[in-house]
């Protein structure tokens, strides 16, 4: 997709295998006021489910989330 949602924050999670992606996110998320846009960049493909299931439970809104030769990116809209 080519249209820029502009992010309040960012997370590089390259690398980190689950849970570490999820929960570097969850740090920043706390440190974001209601309403912020958080990035995350991840290469564990387990954090798709992750991320579904964690923007379910805790009421944030997952706002797209794309995958492009293994880098899988999330955008996820504090609750």
């Amino acid at each position: 997709m080519t249209d820029i949602l502009t992010c309040d924050a960012e997370v590089d999670a390259r690398g980190l295998n689950c849970p570490l992606p999820l929960l570097k996110a969850k740090l920043e998320l706390n440190r974001l006021p209601s309403g912020a846009l958080l990035k995350v960049v991840a290469t564990d493909a387990g954090s798709q489910r992750d991320f579904r299931s964690f923007a379910t439970l805790a009421g944030h809104e997952l706002v797209r989330e794309e995958e492009s030769a293994g880098v899988f990116s999330y955008w996820l809209r504090k609750a």
